[in-house]
């Protein structure tokens, strides 16, 4: 990379330095009351800040010889800015070059992540961000950006416009849009009473992280035919999304899976390289998130559905090849101390 910093540097005297950029700090020294930079590397000289310099003796200055194919890094960096943000995010003042975007509203975090490293091969511009995919909340920061020298070629920021000319920022949030949903508990052991279900409780409290209302648990039991019918029914109620529990493995008693293809739901996935959580099936009955919960859910403090869960209520398309891509960074630890979502898990998926 080219430094064009030290080849664009020139002195002149402080009487002609309105609108240059300098090129260091400024230490100002009153006795008995100050000695901090007084005007820092990269400010902009105003016509006001020329006696002050003048009284801390600097009769001459070193600036960057500016010209009409050069940016200061603050302008670069409001470029950077109008790539990543859409209209759910603030962005802060430049300051040395640097903007931050935080979030204005709950989501989901989304990066266009093959436009996002062409910004960064450029050289001399760095955009940095929360990982792809992040859960956020109003106020969280999300992305920072600055220009690296202090003055940068119009034409290597042109290239960023090129790149974000795409019709979509590079950064977005989807908004968390399933506000309801169905739960369906498999397992004749519970319709029959001889086990308590502690299934639906926990898909229960995990849905109220999101402000997602349950509107009906009803028991199936084991039957396809029941199952089938308990989903039919909880899609003519209307409801958002639909959440089979347990039922999921190839034991002769688990048929969820089939009474789930039986609905004509259009299935996207049975299985995710993910643990835990490799039983978990992801479908669309007429656009109707149905899935088919894993009995890990139920003990295991995180798994897929921790993972997927933001990404389906704020209606964010998964493929099969989505989630062929989570294996990197699918496997949970179960660290004593759970950290989740600080953590590994989930981070190098899609």
């Amino acid at each position: 990379m080219v430094n064009i910093e030290f080849k664009l540097m020139k002195l002149i005297k402080t009487e002609d330095a309105c609108g240059h950029v300098l090129c260091h700090d400024l230490t100002q020294i009153i006795v008995g009351v100050t000695k901090d930079a007084r005007f820092r590397k990269g400010h902009v000289v105003q016509k006001e800040d020329i006696p002050v310099l003048l009284s801390m003796g600097k009769e001459n200055l070193y600036v960057w010889e500016m010209n009409e194919d050069l940016l200061h890094e603050d302008q670069g960096a409001e470029i950077l800015c109008e790539a990543c943000k859409d209209n759910n995010m603030e962005a802060s003042l430049p300051k040395e070059g640097k903007i931050e975007l935080r979030s204005t509203i709950n989501g989901v975090f989304c990066i266009d992540v093959s436009r996002l490293q062409q910004i960064n091969g450029l050289g001399q511009m760095m955009i940095a961000t929360i990982s792809n995919h992040s859960v956020v909340r109003c106020g969280d920061k999300l992305a920072g950006m600055r220009v690296i020298p202090l003055v940068i070629e119009k034409e290597r920021m042109e290239k960023v416009r090129h790149i974000a000319n795409a019709g979509h920022p590079l950064l977005s949030i989807a908004p968390f849009a399933i506000k309801n949903a169905a739960i369906i508990v498999t397992g004749s052991e519970v319709l029959k009473g001889r086990i308590k279900d502690t299934f639906s409780s926990i898909v229960v409290e995990k849905l109220a992280e999101y402000g997602v209302k349950v509107t009906s648990v009803v028991n199936s039991g084991d039957e396809k035919d029941m199952i089938l019918s308990l989903i039919k029914k909880a899609q003519a109620s209307g409801t958002q999304m639909i959440i089979c529990t347990g039922g999921m493995s190839v034991d002769p008693d688990d048929r969820t899976p089939s009474a789930i293809v039986a609905s004509g739901a259009r299935v996207v996935s049975y299985g995710a390289p993910i643990l835990p959580g490799a039983m978990f099936l992801l479908s669309y009955l007429d656009e109707v998130p149905l899935l088919g919960l894993p009995g890990c859910v139920m003990y295991a403090k995180r798994t897929v559905f921790d993972l997927l869960l933001p990404r389906i209520l704020a209606r964010i398309d998964i493929s099969a090849h989505d989630l062929s891509l989570m294996g990197n960074g699918g496997l949970c630890l179960n660290c004593p101390e759970c950290h989740f979502p600080n953590c590994g898990f989930g981070k190098g998926g899609f």
